[in-house]
């Protein structure tokens, strides 16, 4: 396998497992989580002060977050290797530090936990929309599209956040930015498999 294949590969598992994690984590939290209440990164551990953190579910998470930013950051320095576009390259791998740091640093550390998701949503949402410069028609329009819901979405939330979390709460937002990036990253893998090197 060449390494443009192996990193469309890493892209696409990195993108499959992230939803996978979040599901098998919420399947072994406690009664009580709720996707329309509770950030995704809950299932790692909640906010302090009174930070909680229920087992197998903070495990679980957290190994996933830090599993799928490994592999992108892996694949993101094969793929450059062979595309050489920094205005992907670049948000791609802080994207993948993002999830690193969302994998070491729980909701419990703060400050690092609210930057390194921060940083996974805005890089990956850039990420997807400057894809643009490798993938084809029409998946360079879907790329765009699923990046600038998703950095719109975000925006929203911080910003008129009583409107967007009023109407499908802080884990709906989160869910419609995370999924929509992870969404993209599975396709986008996809389509780095199918490259012609």
């Amino acid at each position: 396998m060449n390494k443009l294949k192996l990193s469309g590969l890493l892209y696409f598992f990195a993108g499959a497992i992230v939803p996978m994690g979040i599901i098998t984590a919420e399947a072994f939290y406690p009664s009580g989580y709720s996707t329309f209440k509770n950030e995704i990164s809950d299932l790692g551990a909640t906010r302090q002060p009174n930070s909680v953190s229920f087992e197998p579910s903070s495990t679980i998470f957290n190994n996933i977050m830090l599993l799928a930013g490994i592999m992108v950051l892996v694949a993101s320095f094969f793929q450059h290797k062979y595309f050489r576009k920094f205005l992907f390259s670049i948000p791609a791998i802080l994207f993948g530090f993002g999830l690193v740091g969302v994998g070491i640093f729980p909701g419990n550390k703060s400050p690092y936990h609210g930057m390194a998701a921060m940083l996974t949503f805005l890089s990956g949402g850039f990420c997807a929309i400057a894809s643009f410069k490798i993938v084809t028609l029409p998946f360079k329009y879907i790329s765009i599209l699923f990046g600038s819901v998703a950095l719109l979405t975000w925006f929203i939330a911080v910003f008129a956040s009583a409107t967007l979390i009023s109407f499908i709460g802080i884990g709906g937002t989160e869910r419609w930015v995370a999924y929509l990036i992870m969404l993209w990253l599975t396709r986008f893998g996809g389509y780095l498999m199918n490259e012609k090197s």
